[in-house]
């Protein structure tokens, strides 16, 4: 009997708790709002559960749309335009017919093509079980979208800008290649025999011809690219022509109309790789993006590049843009316009492209840089169009060096460094034009240096002062100079003009030095720096800056590359040397053109007045016959022409050329 009493207590209290939880699932249902629905089904947009979204939807709209659709539907549009943090705030809430509320929101959300804002109304339906549902469309994805409807996303590119030179002539832009192909159903019977062919003539093997050919979408009828070379390339497409199957087509690229005359300068765009996409994530890239890989193409990436235009919209079922939903308008790259004379690049070029050195050419007057050229170069044209392993080892190969940017380098000047020295001299007051040191013979050493002689190559007559010093390149005089400027002078006019410091030019450029340490470690090193040997190093641009200082009352202009409308002139150091001891230097420079025994007499150009020096750089500080050398070159015009010029100039394997003068030949070009 207890037990029968105690089972009936058990069911009653079943009943009553079930009673209780169903009474409470009634009224919770009875407490949710369509707000509270409509809140709910946004909150799933952003967590992507299209799956839980789809049971939130009535049943009506599930007899229009299987769920496997509606996933991909909504999955497929949000993703597509990349929609981020969206969010309602809703408007109006009004009760339309019973079991049906109308609610008016606004909708935010970030895009591809921007932050987007619409209003829109959806309406939240109460179902037979007291379920609230969401009476879905195509329409609560984006307004206006039909079921028909496609959303598209479109990117308009960037035109990435143009590098000119100083005149507008073209270094870098958009130009016209020619793509090589092949139309597989026209090719012969042989057709093995064809393909190896065209590999020959092309450089790509024929497992990557193959590979190409059997892509899915190649038809007989199809033209299938193979290789972009240049335009001007005819001994290549001459060859190719002659091969049935083969067709030429005209495509628009980036070119680069100088080609090895100014490839280290302007450099060269490649596809971006996968690291550098990561590194410039946020950026506008793709994964098809071109970016700048040397030169100025990469140094003024940002400039050049331009941003990309979106576009996001709707189009019909006929293909026909119906409306609009976001736009980012494109922006075109910036055209960069620089102080480059092409004349004068290709010319200088042309005149030193088969050997290792480089010239640099300024306006003395106002640091405007009109040709930076590094031989021997590599075209850049290859680069953009796609190189074969034998273009690309020819170039890593080559014992020259190539890619080697040489202007940007510092290296030993040499006696084209006896000039500083003299205006070191003059500004601190330790050496006076009327100083005359004694010696005799072609080779000095101070008591106590051992079996290390200071040489000089030539004799003369006359006083041993700074005049004939420079005439003459005498090594022993401003060896013997430099130890009377004394070390601290010397360094510190050093320091002065800019050695151990960063120049911060548009151009990067090593530091010029005048140790390997942090001082000249000894009396022989300073005697030897005198002259421009030691532990000497200096930037052809920074010498240029420095050699500009002859010409302007003592002043270095600021070497720029970049074209400005601002004309006033700038200075990287003013009073770099006094007046005094630039015109002093300048005077005597000029002799070393004019006169009859100076070592750059062979520069005498009718008409025209010009300051130069010659130097020959000992690459080992030794007395082996065999060590190689620098040649050097360095001048300015001092008369009222029009073409004032300051050029720096140096060639490797100068013993063999002949160094210096092998230079003024090339140099002389331009006058």
């Amino acid at each position: 009997m207890k037990k029968k009493i105690i089972i009936v207590i058990v069911l009653i209290i079943a009943i009553l708790i079930g009673g209780g939880l169903v009474a409470y699932y009634i009224s919770n249902k009875e407490k949710t709002t369509p707000e509270d629905i409509w809140n709910k089904y946004i909150s799933y947009i952003n967590e992507e559960k299209y799956e839980e979204m789809y049971e939130m939807i009535t049943d009506t709209a599930k007899s229009q749309i299987s769920k496997e659709d509606f996933i991909k539907r909504n999955e497929n549009i949000y993703s597509g335009i990349d929609m981020a943090n969206l969010d309602i705030q809703i408007t109006n809430v009004e009760e339309e017919e019973k079991n049906i509320s109308k609610i008016n929101y606004t909708e935010t959300m970030e895009t591809s093509a921007g932050n987007v804002e619409f209003q829109n109304t959806v309406r939240i339906v109460k179902n037979t079980q007291k379920e609230y549902k969401v009476e879905w469309s195509h329409k609560l994805i984006l307004p206006g979208l039909n079921s028909t409807d496609k959303v598209r996303v479109k990117t308009i590119k960037a035109k990435r800008g143009e590098i000119d030179d100083k005149n507008g002539i073209m270094l870098a832009g958009e130009g016209k290649v020619s793509s090589i192909g092949i139309v597989p159903g026209k090719l012969p019977e042989n057709k093995e025999e064809t393909i190896q062919q065209i590999s020959d003539i092309l450089g790509i093997s024929v497992e990557t011809i193959n590979k190409t050919l059997s892509a899915s979408w190649v038809k007989d009828d199809t033209f299938v690219p193979i290789k972009k070379v240049e335009q001007s390339d005819a001994e290549i497409k001459e060859k190719v022509l002659q091969i049935s199957g083969i067709k030429i087509t005209s495509e628009t690229s980036r070119v680069y109309p100088l080609g090895e005359a100014s490839a280290q300068l302007v450099g060269y765009v490649q596809t971006i790789t996968a690291e550098e996409l990561e590194k410039n994530k946020g950026k506008g890239y793709t994964s098809t993006s071109l970016i700048g890989k040397a030169g100025l193409e990469k140094q003024y990436e940002e400039q050049l590049k331009g941003n990309n235009g979106l576009e996001i919209y709707i189009e019909d079922e006929k293909g026909k843009r119906k409306s609009e939903i976001a736009k980012i308008d494109v922006k075109n790259g910036e055209n960069i316009k620089l102080t480059i004379d092409s004349n004068i690049q290709q010319k200088l070029y042309e005149e030193l492209k088969n050997d290792a050195g480089f010239f640099v050419v300024m306006k003395p007057n106002t640091g405007e840089l009109l040709a930076l050229v590094s031989t021997p170069s590599y075209n850049p044209n290859k680069f953009v169009l796609g190189m074969t392993s034998d273009e690309w080892n020819k170039i890593n190969n080559n014992e020259n060096k190539p890619m080697f940017v040489r202007y940007q380098q510092s290296y030993i000047p040499g006696s084209t460094f006896k000039p500083i020295t003299g205006a070191i001299g003059l500004t601190t007051g330790t050496l006076s034009v009327d100083d005359t040191f004694t010696y005799n013979g072609l080779s000095w050493k101070k008591d106590g240096w051992g079996e290390f002689d200071i040489t000089t190559l030539t004799s003369y007559s006359g006083p041993k002062n700074l005049k004939n010093a420079l005439i003459h390149s005498d090594n022993i005089y401003f060896a013997q100079a430099a130890l009377q400027i004394g070390k601290k002078n010397f360094t510190d006019g050093l320091n002065n003009i800019l050695f151990n410091q960063d120049l911060n030019l548009e151009i990067s450029t090593a530091k010029s030095q005048y140790s390997n340490s942090k001082d000249i470690s000894n009396e022989k090193v300073l005697a030897d720096s005198g002259y421009g040997q030691g532990e000497i190093l200096v930037n052809p641009i920074l010498m240029a800056s420095i050699y500009s200082a002859f010409n302007n009352d003592g002043n270095m202009v600021k070497p720029y590359i970049i074209e400005k409308d601002n004309k006033n002139v700038e200075y990287l150091v003013k009073n770099a040397f006094s007046k005094e001891a630039a015109n002093i230097i300048k005077e005597d420079l000029i002799q070393v053109v004019e006169d009859s025994e100076g070592t750059a007499k062979d520069m005498k150009v009718i008409g025209r007045t010009i300051a130069g020096k010659t130097g020959t750089a000992e690459l080992k500080a030794s007395k082996d016959g065999d060590a190689d050398v620098l040649g050097w070159f360095d001048c300015f015009t001092t008369d009222s022409n029009d073409n004032q010029l300051l050029i720096i100039s140096m060639v490797e394997n100068g013993r063999s050329l002949g160094g210096s003068h092998y230079l003024i030949k090339k140099i002389k070009t331009l006058f």
